[in-house]
C-alpha cells in the first residue's frame, strides 16, 4: 500500500507541471497576440498622425485649453475669469461661448458683465435664453453690457426685452445701451418707440441717447434694405464716382413700412433745430439717407455747406442715395 501510494505521487507532480506549463504557454500566446494588436492600433494611430498631423494636434491643443478655461472659470479669482472671458471672446465660436456660460451667474458684477459678450457667439436663441436674465440684474453695468450682448447677437427675439429695459430702467446708460442693441437688431417693430426720442425737446442730458436714436433709425433702415449691420458715417472720402451704393430690397422703404414715415418726419425736425449737436445732426443725415426718401432732399441740402465737414460729407452722401434709389 504505502509502495503504491508512494510511486502515484511523483505522477501527479509531472501532470501538474504540465498542467501548469500548458497555462503559462497559453497565457503567453494570449499576451503577444494582445502585444500585435496593441502594435497594430500603435501603427495605425500613427498612420493617420502622419496623414493629419496639424489638425489633430489642434483638435488636443484645443483639450487641453479648454479645460484650463473650465477649471479657471469654476475656481479662479476675478481677474483670472475675466482674462479667460476675453480669451474665449477672441476664440469667437460656439464651443467656447459654451464655456463663458457658467460666469453669467458670477457673485462678481464685473465678471457676469465680462461674460455678458463671451457668450455671443452661441446660436442666437441660445444666446437669447442665457443674457435675457442679466437684463434685470441688480448691477447697472451688468444690465447695460447684457444689452449690448444682445444687439450683437442680432436675434430680433430679444426687441420686445430691449424696448421693456429702455422704457422701465432708471439708469440713463441702460436705456442708452438697449437703443444701439435694437438698431444692430435691425427689426422695424422698434422703430415706433425710437422715434419718440427724437420727438422730446434736446436735452443735454440726452445728448448720447438722441444721437444713438437716430443712429438705430439710420440701421434699421440699412440692414432691412441691405442687409449690411456695419454703419459708417461718412461711408468714405472718395470722390462721389468712386462711391459704391449697395443693392436696395424695396424702391420705397416708407410704403412697405409706414412707421418709417414718422422717423423720416422727426428725423428731418431734428435736422432742421439749431439747438441740437453736430453729433446729433450727423447721425440723423445718416438715417435719412438710410430711409431715402424724397422728402428729405431740401433740409439735406442746407447741410451741405455746413460748418461740420462731417455734417456736410453725410449729407451728400445722404442725398445720393436719395437720387440713386429715386430713379
Amino acid at each position: 500500500m504505502g509502495t503504491a501510494a508512494a510511486s502515484k505521487r511523483p505522477a501527479r507532480r509531472v501532470r501538474k507541471s504540465i498542467t501548469n506549463y500548458e497555462l503559462r504557454i497559453t497565457s503567453l500566446k494570449h499576451l503577444f497576440q494582445c502585444s500585435v494588436f496593441l502594435c497594430a492600433l500603435f501603427v495605425f494611430a500613427g498612420n493617420l498622425l502622419g496623414q493629419d498631423f496639424n489638425v489633430t494636434q489642434a483638435q488636443i491643443d484645443w483639450i487641453a485649453e479648454k479645460d484650463f478655461l473650465e477649471r479657471t472659470i469654476k475656481t479662479g479669482s476675478a481677474e483670472q475669469k475675466r482674462d479667460a472671458l476675453f480669451r474665449i471672446r477672441n476664440l469667437e465660436n460656439i464651443q467656447a461661448s459654451r464655456i463663458a456660460v457658467p460666469a453669467l451667474t458670477d457673485k462678481s458684477e464685473i465678471v457676469r458683465a465680462t461674460a455678458a459678450f463671451s457668450v455671443i457667439f452661441l446660436p442666437p436663441d441660445e444666446a437669447l435664453t442665457a443674457l435675457l436674465p442679466l437684463l434685470k440684474d441688480k448691477k447697472e453695468l451688468v444690465r447695460r453690457e447684457a444689452a449690448y450682448a444682445l444687439g450683437k447677437t442680432g436675434n430680433p427675439n430679444a426687441v420686445n426685452s430691449l424696448l421693456q429695459t429702455f422704457q422701465k430702467d432708471k439708469i440713463l446708460d441702460v436705456k442708452n445701451a438697449a437703443v444701439v442693441a435694437l438698431g444692430e437688431i435691425g427689426d422695424a417693430s422698434a422703430i415706433a418707440e425710437i422715434v419718440k426720442i427724437l420727438q422730446r425737446k434736446p436735452n443735454t442730458k440726452e445728448d448720447f441717447l438722441r444721437r444713438s436714436a437716430a443712429r438705430s433709425i439710420g440701421q434699421i433702415a440699412q440692414i432691412i434694405q441691405t442687409g449690411n449691420r456695419v454703419v459708417q458715417t461718412p461711408q468714405d472720402f472718395l470722390p462721389e464716382k468712386y462711391g459704391l451704393l449697395p443693392r436696395r430690397k424695396y424702391p420705397n422703404l416708407i410704403e412697405i413700412f409706414p412707421v418709417f414715415q414718422t422717423a423720416n418726419d422727426a428725423l428731418i425736425n431734428t435736422l432742421r433745430n439749431q439747438a441740437e449737436t453736430d453729433d446729433v445732426k450727423r447721425e440723423t443725415a445718416f438715417a435719412l439717407g438710410a430711409i431715402g426718401a424724397p422728402s428729405a432732399i431740401p433740409v439735406l441740402q442746407s447741410n451741405l455747406d455746413a460748418e461740420d465737414y462731417y455734417l456736410a460729407k453725410i449729407s451728400a452722401e445722404a442725398l445720393r442715395k436719395i437720387s440713386v434709389f429715386s430713379n
